[in-house]
């Protein structure tokens, strides 16, 4: 349950520009998130995860945001290997490792994360494979992960008509996402494209993949490598939903490292490119990075992370300009009151520009803050 104290700039949840999750709309008390995590063990091999969420905004809704089955065998090997089947998300965040892919650290998400939590999800099959560094005597471990999925075409929707975001809002399975009616979608090139985004829609038939690498260091030390390439046609259209299969790749590496047994450096990297409609008609690079501190002491973390993203725009259609950039700051105190109830004050500014704001009556450039006091109860 959150109190918030919003600015006045139209959330993109409500077809807004604003580039957080509230706005003065949300003024007030709020159920933030409302989460549901369970594992049901069916044999000792095999094991049913899945991840319910509710929210209040944009509208009253509850749902899955994960489910998926595990296939984890005993045996008696140095090594260990594990299978996931189902809807859940790639491991490439070191940022979001609580509960129900949710941060310890701030209640904003960071830009990448943020995205991630929008527009990614495996609807297929994962296979990790662990190398403990203890099996062979090594302070080194490394985990190897690849996966083969369905559903992600329209990933690179909201980056490059939207732009980056920061928020705590994750898509549920089956959920449209709302942007702003941007001038290029009355244009006869983009006539069909709906003005959402239903990003977990299967459009050309055909399968993605990523893979990755996490390596860790006495648990002081830890780094995850992943690229990721949803094989989207470009050219192809459902006009039934309006949605176009974007063609979206990108690396992201994330690093954690502990100075201390209570402090801790995170950061993140994500470059990318996506790509949309015949003869790819829109063409974006996009990236962003971010570094966090954050510091425990006793019942108390403070956390401080500073965000870049930008949006670069390569392609000739010049009706459709998706150029954007931006940063932010975010400040959150956390106090852990109880074993089952946390207390917390976030305060978060950024300052943002895109080109495709002024054809329909915005600024190019502006400036957001949100405050937030926030109560959790963990059962």
């Amino acid at each position: 349950m959150s109190a918030i104290n919003a600015d006045a700039q139209l959330s993109y949840q409500q077809g807004g520009v604003g580039l957080y999750r509230y706005d003065e709309d949300n003024d007030g008390l709020l159920l933030s998130q409302g989460l549901l995590e369970f594992r049901y063990d069916l044999t000792s091999d095999w094991s049913a995860h899945g991840v319910m969420n509710a929210y209040q905004d944009p509208d009253p809704t509850i749902g899955f945001s994960q489910a998926y089955l595990r296939y984890q065998p005993l045996t008696n090997s140095r090594y260990k290997w594990h299978l996931r089947v189902g809807g859940f998300y790639p491991l490439l965040s070191l940022e979001n490792p609580d509960i129900g892919w949710i941060s310890p650290y701030n209640y904003t998400n960071s830009a990448i994360n943020s995205w991630v939590g929008e527009e990614l999800k495996t609807f297929g099959l994962e296979a990790t494979f662990k190398l403990p560094g203890k099996s062979y005597r090594s302070p080194h471990s490394f985990t190897f992960v690849g996966a083969t999925f369905k559903g992600n075409d329209p990933a690179g929707t909201l980056l490059s008509w939207r732009g980056w975001a920061m928020h705590d809002r994750q898509t549920l399975f089956n959920e449209a996402i709302r942007f702003a009616p941007i001038a290029s979608l009355n244009t006869p090139q983009l006539q069909f494209q709906a003005n959402q985004d239903l990003p977990f829609t299967e459009v050309d038939g055909r399968f993605g993949f990523y893979a990755g690498i996490h390596w860790d260091y006495l648990k002081q030390s830890q780094f995850r490598f992943y690229y990721y390439d949803n094989n989207g046609d470009p050219s192809v259209l459902n006009q039934n939903t309006g949605q176009y299969a974007w063609d979206t790749s990108f690396s992201s590496a994330a690093w954690l490292y502990k100075l201390t047994n209570n402090t801790r450096v995170i950061a993140q990297l994500m470059s990318g490119k996506t790509a949309m409609g015949k003869n790819r008609g829109i063409d974006n690079r996009f990236y962003s990075h971010f570094i966090m501190l954050s510091h425990k002491m006793a019942k108390h973390r403070f956390s401080f992370r500073y965000d870049y993203f930008e949006v670069t725009d390569i392609d000739d259609w010049q009706f459709d300009p998706n150029t954007s950039q931006g940063e932010g700051v975010t400040a959150t105190w956390r106090y852990q009151l109880t074993p089952q109830w946390q207390l917390g004050i976030e305060g978060a500014v950024m300052d943002s520009q895109a080109d495709n704001r002024a054809a329909i009556g915005f600024k190019s450039r502006f400036s957001q803050q949100q405050m937030t006091l926030t109560a959790q109860f963990r059962f």
